[in-house]
């Protein structure tokens, strides 16, 4: 078993672009909801061999109270059994950054740090509706690094409304002199049931155009080089030895658990989602009735999640692990991506060039099969 997820499903406040699961409401059920995910921690126990990583993802892990931490690490170290080297993320927002706060996370166990500044714009912020300020996610992260932690991640999102590539050169300037370990970046999406949508529908925000997008991640790719950081993934970079090991399972098809309200897991065969509902999560869990729905991959599915998740790493796609060969049009499809120099095919391995993962998903869903 590779990996152990958490989803903390609390925030503080609605981010204009967040589609992921969470409540800003959850004072009158929060007590209830943590004794579900410490319940499930251990009736999910008997799936796990020796844990690699644990994440702490949401929502906004960094709003759990002391108290509430110790119970859930208190579960995890009583039912799993963590590797020696074991890496233990905990996502944080720049505002919950104290000294009281790191010391305590730090010797709980926590090792890995992924904070979300999202941009070093203060007027961006303000519309992504973010609790922060930009001198907050700075100051935040000089002081983790004053106590110790030197396993750092940062989130930032481009492709902004308004953002120029100028500007989002500036951001990429300002994090790697940060001098963290780890950067996540990922282009904004519009996703439809989000305030961000509304904006956009108003026309009171003006979505940045696919090719100023691409200019983007194209800089991103460059500076993250200059700067010794490797992209292994197609949103994550990172110093040598500083890859997110938790992450890298998703993308190598390696087993997981997911406890929490919405979280997946994956056993190798089947794919198992907890339901989306904080309140429907908290009773059923808490009857031990079904608080999950699972599906068994077909072969077609199996094969095309390899695709999907292979194109997108460094390492490429293993066509040893397709288990069976390419069709005509499919091996036709391959060498036409090759002649636009979107992928490189060398040893089994099929990796995309930096051109390619512009098209990663369409030449993902080129290669796939429908059952």
């Amino acid at each position: 078993m590779s990996g152990l997820y958490l989803h903390i499903p609390f925030c503080r406040k609605r981010c204009t672009y967040c589609d992921f699961h969470f409540s800003t409401t959850f004072e009158n059920y929060r007590a209830d909801l943590i004794a579900a995910l410490a319940l499930e921690l251990s009736l999910r126990s008997n799936e796990a061999t020796t844990i690699q990583s644990v994440y702490f993802g949401g929502g906004t892990p960094s709003i759990l109270s002391f108290a509430e931490l110790e119970l859930l690490f208190k579960q995890i170290h009583q039912y799993y059994t963590l590797a020696q080297d074991c890496e233990i993320t905990f996502e944080v927002n720049p505002e919950d950054i104290s000294l009281d706060n790191l010391r305590f996370w730090k010797g709980i166990g926590i090792n890995r740090l992924s904070i979300g500044l999202q941009t070093f714009t203060d007027s961006d912020l303000i519309w992504m509706n973010r609790a922060h300020q930009v001198k907050d996610g700075l100051e935040g992260i000089k002081l983790a690094q004053q106590f110790g932690f030197n396993n750092i991640s940062v989130d930032l999102i481009y492709g902004l409304p308004g953002q120029s590539l100028s500007a989002w050169k500036a951001s990429l300037d300002a994090v790697f002199q940060l001098k963290i370990q780890h950067l996540s970046a990922y282009c904004l999406t519009i996703e439809p049931k989000t305030a961000l949508n509304h904006l956009v529908r108003q026309k009171k925000l003006q979505p940045a155009a696919e090719t100023l997008q691409s200019e983007q991640f194209l800089l991103l790719i460059e500076s993250s080089r200059s700067n010794g950081f490797e992209p292994y993934e197609i949103s994550n970079f990172a110093l040598p030895g500083f890859h997110s090991r938790h992450n890298s399972s998703y993308w190598k098809f390696q087993p997981y658990i997911g406890v929490g309200p919405s979280a997946h897991s994956f056993d190798g065969k089947s794919r198992r989602w907890n339901v989306r509902n904080n309140t429907l999560y908290t009773q059923k869990v808490g009857k031990s009735e079904s608080w999950y729905e699972t599906e068994i991959l077909s072969e077609n599915e199996r094969r095309n999640e390899l695709i999907l998740l292979g194109l997108r790493t460094k390492w490429g796609l293993d066509e040893a692990l397709l288990n069976t060969h390419w069709t005509q049009k499919e091996s036709a499809q391959i060498e036409e991506f090759a002649r636009l120099n979107w992928l490189k095919r060398t040893d089994q391995q099929i990796v995309l060039t930096e051109q390619g993962k512009l098209h990663a998903d369409g030449i993902a869903a080129a290669l796939f099969r429908v059952d």
